[in-house]
């Protein structure tokens, strides 16, 4: 059945999984043999993400995510490999089980008008996205409470449009948002875990369902910024 659709992005289903160094080790071994690795990564294979969440003082976007919720938002500023010449503001929304994603450029300048409160000239911005977020933070009281680094493997396989992602030494800045900081202290959490997500389309194919079989591997909504906030 097709994956239906949000504000015109069509959504995707997302599988997670808490998995340990030793097994992720195993399953990228087995992957790379399947499926081909991003060409944006670097020599190394994987590039760095670095994302500042927004969350109210009630903790709306956390413990939504928590419960499990089958319809909620979060928001959050992204950049990868510290390059703060390219910012994305996304949204990423649950609806059921699938997963919608919607971005925009934002510059660094907006990003700290956006940080130090100075929000007025969203509301009337011709991106839908940073009018969305502005009222989003008026109604709910969002702000940017929380940087998360990490590191990111992808593999990739055109049938299905999967895409195979290991996040791995994840870091939090606990309540600092400082996203263009390249000198903000980081606090890693649980250096022993690797988050897998699985994404793909209306299918996931035989060959790679088959290849994810792994001993100890923990199912569950695993969450970079849930598992960030555990230390703050």
């Amino acid at each position: 059945m097709e994956a239906m659709s949000l504000n015109n992005v069509k959504g995707r289903r997302e599988l997670k999984h808490e998995m340990s160094k030793a097994d992720c080790y195993l399953l990228r071994n087995k992957l790379k043999h399947y499926m081909e690795v991003d060409p944006h990564a670097g020599e190394n294979g994987t590039y760095l993400i670095r994302s500042v969440y927004f969350d109210n003082l009630d903790n709306k976007v956390l413990i939504q995510k928590k419960e499990g919720l089958f319809e909620r938002d979060k928001f959050r500023v992204r950049l990868y490999d510290f390059n703060t010449d390219y910012l994305n503001l996304e949204k990423k929304s649950k609806r059921n089980n699938l997963t919608y994603k919607q971005k925009c450029p934002i510059t660094a300048e907006e990003y700290e008008q956006i940080r130090h409160g100075d929000i007025s000239w969203m509301e009337n911005d011709a991106r839908s996205l940073i009018r969305d977020l502005y009222w989003q933070m008026n109604l709910l009281q969002l702000k940017p409470i929380t940087v998360v680094d990490y590191e990111r493997e992808v593999f990739i396989y055109k049938y299905g449009n999967v895409r195979v992602t290991f996040d791995s030494s994840i870091k939090t800045s606990l309540r600092n948002n400082d996203v263009l900081n390249s000198d903000i202290v980081m606090v890693e959490t649980n250096p022993d875990v690797v988050v897998l997500e699985v994404k793909f389309d209306e299918f996931l194919p035989t060959v790679i369902k088959q290849l994810l079989q792994v001993s100890d591997m923990k199912a569950g909504a695993y969450s970079k910024y849930q598992i960030s906030r555990m230390y703050g």
